[in-house]
């Protein structure tokens, strides 16, 4: 499972990629250096040498999430 620690008492946890032990050899990581933001979780895995993305993001009232990766212009 993969998760943002929590940096102050007003961030709640509010993204998580659960990954099935079944398939955990497909070697996944957390990218918080390609973004960081508390909303948005991005991982990667490989497999037959290719590299895959997940992406998920709480989309809340304000759309702050989706703002922020405009605002940031990450190519994804």
């Amino acid at each position: 499972m993969f998760f943002r620690t929590n940096t102050n008492d007003l961030d709640c946890l509010r993204v998580v990629i659960y990954i099935n032990i079944h398939i955990s050899f497909l070697c996944f990581s957390l990218h918080k250096d390609i973004i960081d933001y508390r909303d948005i979780l991005l991982a990667s895995f490989f497999n037959n040498g290719d590299i895959f993305w997940i992406i998920n993001i709480y989309s809340d009232s304000s759309h702050s999430a989706l703002k922020y990766l405009k605002e940031v212009e990450v190519n994804i």
